[in-house]
């Protein structure tokens, strides 16, 4: 980005902070809206009601520097120079390109049943991203298979393909059991841990069957199903023969004295990868999507949320997660298993019992009598790290399906594993069709034993020896402070099927990435993002 652009939007964003005290927001999603075709013709005709038309289109331009999605990869997120024998784009870690996405979808609701498919084409031009498998030695790593440098396949998928395809029956103003089956999308709680997934180019959807009861005192859905895989070029699929995940999702209703001002809800996933996973293609799947780890792991939660208005301006939420079960994600001497790695890596990682823990506390208040609707919030996230890395156990907490981008900085350098995260959003709106958000990160690992994961769940690594400040690992002596991130967002809305967003994003590093790169060439460099997207809902 030209550097006059990046300090004028850096000016306005410090501006801004100045106006608002320095808070923390996001702006909310445009409001709902059937789309412009569907507006016009359920205005002309009201039985067209039952159908649903239309066709999502989105835009977005991405500049990322010293950090975030490049060719070099996570690995060399924050540095400040590369090796003197270097081999190109393997330790660039600048990226600028253009992300699309075309959505498609045709639907029909009757009394009984409904019957939705949706199409997508996700392209990505100029991206220098597609090869993670970064060395600081300044040599060439061999080819690896599936990840194709200079492809962008992490968000290209550019065919058409079926983003879902599902038939759902029941109405349960009529009978208590409904039932949906097909490709669809799986959304949870706040997104934590099982989301759609929308900010990235090609969102999530599952291969799955849910079924939901609901009665005066409980609903339940109960699902099982796997996660679809881009495979771009191919028909994108579910690997359901050996990759399951299933879960059981409550929301209670009639608890004296709690539920009336209160959403409680609760659940129990299980995500299973046996070992025959490692014997199936995965070569047209960019990392880190690929190859899972194998695993047989549970994540119980408690989610505990106000409704609206029920402390009047104040509102909060507290979700508490634990999982258990094994998981197959470091070798024997305690090193991490990352996508890349050969699918014999994979197979022969050792099991560990899983023992990690999360949490999630958020207090906010809204003005409510201000037509500006301003509302500050503090939010503080944990995820538990593991703290030895040979005890045959993983503290590890691991992320699943989250829709992370919504929660811990818009840069998208941290998931919920080993990390702890304050958070201060505010928000405003000086007018019904603009949302002005600010919000700042505090960053912390939970332990430096174990390293620092990047969005994907990744592990960033590339230094060869423990404590070198050539590059990182699990290096224990090193600080936990990881840095502070400053996000400026805003979204416009002229029209209710048109929207514009913008954001530009700092991070300021702190000594844990100084120490990681203190002896190696160039040092450390703080980074920065910004981005400009367009969404037409016709």
């Amino acid at each position: 980005m030209n550097r006059n652009i990046r300090t004028t939007l850096a000016a306005l964003a410090a501006i801004w902070a100045a106006v608002t005290a320095s808070a923390q927001f996001y702006p909310l999603p445009p409001p709902a809206y059937p789309g412009f075709t569907n507006f016009k013709l359920r205005a002309s005709d009201p039985y067209m009601s039952a159908w649903d038309f239309g066709v999502n289109i989105r835009g977005r331009f991405e500049d990322k520097d010293n950090a975030g999605f490049t060719s070099a990869g996570q690995n060399r997120d924050f540095a400040g120079g590369r090796p003197p024998a270097g081999n190109g784009d393997r330790f660039d870690n600048n990226n600028q390109y253009f992300l699309t996405r075309i959505m498609p979808r045709i639907g029909y609701t009757d009394k009984w049943y409904q019957a939705f498919v949706q199409l997508r084409s996700s392209a990505s031009y100029d991206d220098e991203r597609g090869n993670n498998g970064s060395t600081l030695s300044g040599v060439p790593l061999a080819p690896i298979p599936g990840v194709k440098a200079g492809k962008s396949e992490q968000e290209n998928d550019n065919d058409i393909n079926l983003q879902q395809a599902y038939l759902a029956v029941g109405n349960h103003k009529e009978f208590p059991l409904s039932a949906k089956i097909g490709r669809q999308e799986l959304v949870y709680g706040e997104q934590r841990q099982v989301g759609a997934f929308a900010w990235n180019n090609n969102g999530r959807s599952f291969d799955a069957a849910r079924a939901r009861y609901q009665s005066k005192y409980f609903g339940v859905d109960a699902f099982t199903g796997g996660v679809v895989y881009n495979d771009n070029g191919n028909f994108n699929k579910s690997h359901l023969s050996n990759d399951h995940f299933s879960g059981l999702y409550f929301n209670l209703t009639n608890i004296p004295g709690v539920t009336d001002r209160q959403i409680v809800e609760t659940y129990l996933y299980n995500h299973n990868v046996d070992r025959d996973s490692t014997t199936e293609d995965w070569n047209g799947i960019a990392a880190p999507f690929r190859q899972p780890f194998i695993q047989d792991l549970y994540t119980g939660g408690l989610r505990i949320k106000s409704k609206p208005g029920a402390y009047g301006p104040w509102d909060y939420s507290i979700e508490l997660m634990y999982q258990f079960g094994t998981i197959n994600n470091r070798t024997a001497a305690g090193n991490a298993i990352v996508p890349v790695n050969t699918p014999a890596v994979i197979a022969g990682a050792k099991e560990l019992e899983q023992q990690a823990y999360a949490a999630i506390l958020q207090a906010g208040y809204t003005w409510t009598e201000s037509p500006y609707q301003p509302r500050l919030a503090l939010i503080y996230s944990y995820g538990s790290g593991d703290k030895n890395a040979k005890d045959g156990k993983s503290g590890t907490f691991q992320n699943q399906y989250a829709t992370t981008h919504m929660f811990y900085g818009y840069m998208d350098l941290n998931s919920l594993q080993n990390l702890s995260d304050l958070r201060l959003a505010y928000t405003i709106k000086p007018t019904t069709k603009l949302t002005l958000a600010l919000e700042g990160h505090l960053q912390y690992l939970d332990s430096t034993s174990d390293y620092w994961y990047n969005v994907g769940g990744v592990a960033r690594t590339g230094g060869a020896v423990i404590g070198n400040h050539n590059g990182y690992n699990r290096n224990s002596t090193y600080s936990n402070q990881l840095g502070q991130e400053i996000d400026f967002i805003t979204s416009y809305s002229p029209v209710p099927y048109l929207n514009f967003e913008a954001g530009v994003a700092h991070y300021f590093r702190g000594d844990y990435v100084k120490e990681t790169f203190s002896k190696a060439p160039g040092d450390s460099k703080d980074a920065s993002y910004a981005y400009i997207q367009a969404t037409l809902n016709l």
